[in-house]
């Protein structure tokens, strides 16, 4: 059990002493990164851990039955807890403070980074601080299953849902709008994967009103074009002139984005270092369907579906460049885990 760890089972068994308190400041300010990235200086880290101590007990009960209920873990993850999730949280909380009017926090991350996980813990905390959290997926926004079949008529390279242009725009735009103006109702779009065979469409929608923040995620939320010269070099599995064609006119429709994207107040990154890592966790989890008896993809089926989306949007292309914009980065490690936080250069 390591330092922070031992302090945590501390802070649930006994009553928060000095001792305690002083050893998290320590630790907290020791990692300068992390701390610059949640505005966690020396003049304000007591109050900051004070603040942070009541409310990692007052959660930590809905939280562990959240790990078990929704995440289905035998051990709730409360270094991730305190390390991340709690001040996120109350960085978000403060953000919105500041706008006064509904906040919108963008989330990049690609699959196996934990989007879900991340946005049903802060919506968990922000409740708890008394804020009325929504959260949206792009997946979300996909267009309808009768408008996506006739979208792969007009280009055969649309095959599947996924790449930019196979979302509805103008729905998000008109959501984010709505719901950043506030005191209104908004019908909030959601989307089924299992229908059609699993091609998907949209089911009902949830009506909900009074937002104050909004966690929009997608595996391509805050992505702007790049330089079209820089698919001559590109990696693979942008190989062929036919994958430099499709890279191409990929980048072009993400213009087409950049309204929605304004709607974001701040940008996070789920960035994994090494983004053939997406592949592997791929396999691993279709691995482990297969074992229990479920359907799943052969590994030969998992490089051509990951390849197909490197090709409309390579990750080495279009991510690297944003970490050095966006408002804070958040590492993921080989084991899902998250790694360093710290704000884009």
């Amino acid at each position: 059990m390591n330092a922070l760890s031992q302090l945590l089972q501390e802070l649930l068994t006994e009553r928060p002493s000095e001792k305690i308190a002083s050893s998290l400041e320590a630790l907290t300010l020791a990692d300068r990164r992390r701390a610059q990235a949640f505005d966690i200086t020396s003049e304000t880290v007591r109050a900051v851990i004070d603040f942070r101590i009541q409310l990692f007990k007052a959660i930590h009960s809905d939280f562990t039955n959240l790990c078990q209920q929704t995440f289905k873990l035998d051990t709730p993850l409360d270094e991730a807890l305190w390390n991340l999730w709690l001040p996120l949280a109350i960085q978000i909380a403060d953000r919105h403070k500041q706008k006064k009017q509904p906040f919108v926090q963008g989330f990049l991350g690609g699959q196996g980074t934990g989007k879900t996980t991340l946005t049903a813990v802060l919506t968990l905390i922000l409740s708890h601080l008394g804020y009325r959290t929504i959260g949206l997926s792009l997946d979300d926004l996909y267009l309808t299953y009768r408008d996506r079949q006739l979208l792969q008529s007009q280009d055969p390279r649309l095959a599947r849902r996924g790449p930019p242009g196979t979302h509805d725009l103008k729905l998000g735009l008109d959501v984010l709008t709505q719901l950043k103006q506030g005191n209104q109702t908004v019908e909030i779009p959601r989307f089924d994967k299992s229908q059609w065979n699993g091609a998907g469409d949209r089911t009902q929608s949830d009506v909900i009103s009074n937002a104050d923040i909004v966690l929009f995620e997608g595996w391509f939320v805050g992505v702007r074009p790049i330089d079209p010269a820089s698919f001559e070099t590109a990696p693979a599995p942008i190989l062929t002139e036919s994958d430099r064609a499709f890279a191409r006119d990929m980048n072009v429709r993400l213009h087409d984005y950049l309204p929605l994207w304004q709607q974001l107040d701040r940008l996070a990154v789920l960035y994994v270092p090494d983004y053939r890592l997406s592949k592997q966790w791929r396999k691993q989890a279709e691995h482990q369907m297969i074992a229990q008896g479920k359907p799943g993809m052969s590994d030969a089926e998992i490089d051509e579906f990951v390849d197909y989306f490197w090709r409309s949007l390579h990750p080495q292309l279009f991510i690297k460049p944003l970490i050095q914009t966006c408002d804070l980065v958040i590492e993921i490690n080989a084991d899902h885990s998250s790694g360093a936080v710290y704000r884009g250069v």
